[in-house]
């Protein structure tokens, strides 16, 4: 069946972090079979991020009406969504399905070879990263993961003649947020240490209302930036790779930044960086004390030795 296979479909919902960390999964698949199809249902604001880097040959929405009935037991399946399905060697599916309805419905509609995903990370005690978790069921198709990163061009990107320090300030969730003044002291204490330095501060649909106050204290400190907001994601990743170096906090900006080889730091409160932190060599983090951002001191984090690594990479 390997030798033979010629599509397969990876079902992916999820933010942008949950995506971009079953990314090494694709590629896995893309690198073990090189003329395989591969398709991704899912958020195609978010998935065509695999076909931007070339780990896709193409995208379709799972925001459709008739996919509702294969989260029932026993509900009658739209006869074309079923073809769809059933066109596919092998559906690969992280779905959230924990009564097995999707997956038995998948079946009836004539999928084959089903491979099941977790849908929800293991976060006991040594358990592997993200990244690994989520392409450990490829060992079905005889594939295993080495390296739980991937590293990719979002497009062609000429380095800026001077150090430009990208900075998301957000996230999806505020408890896992360090506050504006604190990133703009930080942000001040890199351009007093590197005159040449500037910014591009990178907001999102979760900071719309709140960055104009970040953008306040950033021309309060007289600091030289660029703003990057509403863009899709292969362009925010294609301004990133032109980055020296990206902060930001548990976030899939973090994620995405990080899939472009750059440099990176990463702060993280209350959840834990040994399964969600980005994988990539490049990146480090600091995890705050009792996994709470509001003890991370401004100091501390500037004499982080993690932190200074990374000024000397771009100074």
């Amino acid at each position: 069946m390997l030798q033979t296979m010629g599509k397969l479909l990876f079902i992916r919902g999820g933010a942008v972090g949950d995506f971009i960390l079953t990314l090494p999964a694709i590629q896995l698949v893309r690198q073990g079979f090189p003329d395989l199809e591969i398709e991704i249902l899912g958020y195609r604001s978010i998935t065509e991020l695999a076909v931007a880097a070339g780990l896709a040959d193409r995208t379709s929405s799972i925001e459709m009406a008739t996919m509702a009935p294969f989260f029932a037991p026993g509900a009658s399946l739209d006869s074309q969504l079923s073809e769809y399905f059933a066109s596919f060697d092998v559906v690969v599916s992280y779905l959230y399905d924990p009564d097995g309805f999707f997956q038995g419905n998948l079946i009836r509609a004539g999928v084959e070879t089903l491979i099941v995903g977790p849908y929800k990370m293991d976060e006991q005690p040594y358990s592997p990263p993200a990244a690994h978790q989520l392409a450990e069921p490829l060992g079905q198709l005889a594939l295993f993961l080495d390296e739980p990163f991937v590293e990719v061009s979002y497009g062609d990107s000429a380095k800026n003649e001077d150090p430009v320090v990208a900075i998301h300030p957000g996230s999806g969730s505020a408890s896992k947020n360090w506050s504006f003044e604190a990133w703009a002291d930080l942000a001040k204490q890199i351009r007093n240490k590197m005159p040449g330095t500037s910014f591009l501060i990178i907001s999102g649909e979760a900071e719309h209302e709140t960055i104009s106050d970040f953008l306040s204290l950033i021309d309060h400190h007289d600091l030289d930036y660029q703003h990057l907001q509403g863009e899709d994601l292969p362009a925010v990743g294609q301004v990133l790779q032109r980055c020296d170096l990206f902060l930001g906090h548990d976030s899939g900006i973090s994620h995405l930044a990080a899939s472009t080889g750059i440099p990176g730091l990463v702060l993280f409160g209350p959840t834990n960086p040994s399964i969600w932190a980005p994988p990539h060599p490049s990146f480090d983090y600091i995890k705050a004390p009792r996994g709470q951002l509001g003890n991370l001191t401004v100091s501390s984090v500037w004499e982080n030795p993690a932190f200074q690594e990374k000024l000397k990479s771009i100074s």
